[in-house]
Order: structure tokens, then C-alpha cells, then sequence
């Protein structure tokens, strides 16, 4: 039997590429948009799904449990940047950004937890990402919001492991996608204390989203996690230098690695 796949936010970059290639890999692949209409070129369907809201979380589950009758595996991948001096980031923005890359996948786990008890199976990936293993200027928030689905991660894992449910997450680096078009920005306030640092950080992390990896890369390691009958707790995928940040982070004693960030950014 075809395993039954649900993606979160796969309507373009890295939510897309995985749904392409399980799609080519003979798995059922259910996508979902906030606006499915307005996509015309996917190879698999598209169910309306915002993050943000319960009842369209429930209804989404439920056309895949109607049309398929089981659900195997829930990828978490909706998400959203922001970026700006915590100091001038609306504290609405703040709570916007966490009902996205928060609360929202954990509404998404909470629907398709009973079915897959039912089942006594199934697998949830949750995309964070490697700024969740660190705190990163002018993305605190960012950074906090993966950190916090992350450890949620770890949590549930123990909670319902007894049932068949497999938990695990992937942190991808920077990949070529359209996130940094749709993050919030913090205008960049002229006359400001943050102006110059933040204004040249941001330039920075426009160019790394630009240059970075194809998102194939973290398709095929979806693909092989999906093969793993007992995945790990986390997974990185990016470039050696993006994964071994991580690895400093560990090693090093925190104000020799602040000081390694700083002079990354030139502050």
C-alpha cells in the first residue's frame, strides 16, 4: 500500500520539492496552500490549509482521511521568517510569527495524532531549522520560534512513541526559496541605533537565501528519513560549515562563539 503523505505549505520552495519527489516515488501526496486555487502547475493536489486556523486544519485532515482513509506521514513545513531588531519589531508581528511557525504545527499535530493512534502508526517530520539550534541578530524571533518546535519535538516523541508514532525533525540551512520574499521585514527606521548593523545583516541573509543549496537536497532527505524505521530525534541539512555552526555552538564556551557570530555579521 502507498504510504498517504500530508505537507504543510507546499505550494513552492521546500514544502514543493518534497512533494514532487515523493510524488515521483509513488506516495500519495497530499499538499496544502492557504489559497490552493491560485496554484496551477502542482502534481499533486492542493487541500486549503491555514496554519492559523483550527477549523481549516480539521477540514483539510479530514479530506485526506475521507479520500484515503489513513494518513501515514505529516510533514510540518509552513512557515515564515522575520527579521528586525527585537527593540522594533511589532509585538503583533511577534505573535503573527509564532502562531505560523509555533502553534500552528502543533494544531496540525493535534489533528493528525488520533488517526495515526488508530492506525498504530505513522511519522511526523517537523521542519525547523538550524537557526533554532542558535540565537541569531535581527532573528530572534525566527530563531526562538524553530528552538520552540524543535524541543516540542523531543517532548512528544516520549508521549507517543507507545502508540506506533514516530517523531523526528528536520533543521534545513539556507536553501534557494522564496522565504526571504515572504517574511516580515522590519523597516529598516532611518536615524535609527540599529539602522547600519541591521540594515547590512539583512543584505546578508537576502544573499545567503539567494546562493543557497536546491531544495532537492532536502527532499531526498525526507525520502530517506520516510525509510528509516527508526529515524533520530534531529537531522541538519545544509552546507558543512552551516551544520558544524552547530557543533561550535556545543563545544565552545558561549562568549567565544557570540564573539564568532558577531564577526560573521561585522558587528
Amino acid at each position: 500500500m502507498n504510504k498517504v503523505v500530508l505537507i504543510t505549505g507546499a505550494s513552492s520552495g521546500i514544502g514543493k520539492a518534497i512533494g514532487e519527489f515523493l510524488h515521483e516515488k509513488g506516495f500519495v501526496v497530499y499538499g496544502t496552500s492557504r489559497n490552493p486555487d491560485r496554484i496551477t502547475n502542482s502534481v499533486f493536489p492542493l487541500i486549503a490549509l491555514d496554519v492559523r486556523d483550527a477549523n481549516s486544519i480539521q477540514s483539510a485532515v479530514s479530506k485526506v482521511m475521507a479520500t484515503s482513509g489513513r494518513l501515514d506521514i505529516l510533514i510540518n513545513n509552513a512557515g515564515v521568517g522575520i527579521t528586525g531588531p527585537l527593540e522594533e519589531i511589532p509585538t503583533a508581528e511577534i505573535k503573527a510569527n509564532f502562531e505560523t511557525n509555533f502553534f500552528g504545527p502543533i494544531e496540525v499535530i493535534k489533528a493528525v495524532l488520533p488517526p495515526m493512534r488508530n492506525q498504530q502508526s505513522g511519522l511526523i517530520i517537523n521542519i525547523t531549522s538550524i537557526a533554532g539550534y542558535m540565537g541569531l541578530p535581527y532573528r530572534s524571533i525566527y530563531s526562538a520560534s524553530k528552538g520552540a518546535l524543535s524541543i516540542i519535538t523531543e517532548a512528544l516523541r516520549m508521549e507517543v512513541k507507545s502508540f506506533g508514532i514516530q517523531i523526528t525533525d528536520v533543521a534545513p540551512g539556507d536553501f534557494a526559496t522564496n522565504i526571504a520574499a515572504g517574511r516580515y521585514h522590519a523597516p529598516i527606521i532611518e536615524g535609527s541605533a540599529y539602522e547600519i548593523p541591521y540594515g547590512s545583516t539583512l543584505n546578508m541573509m537576502d544573499e545567503h537565501v539567494d546562493s543557497g543549496s536546491n531544495p532537492e537536497e532536502m527532499a531526498q532527505a525526507i525520502y530517506e528519513i520516510i525509510k528509516n524505521p527508526n529515524p533520530n530525534v534531529h537531522y541538519k541539512v545544509g552546507l558543512f560549515m552551516q551544520k558544524f555552526s552547530i557543533v561550535l555552538k556545543r563545544l565552545l564556551p558561549d562568549k567565544v562563539y557570540e564573539k564568532l557570530l558577531m564577526n560573521h555579521y561585522k558587528l
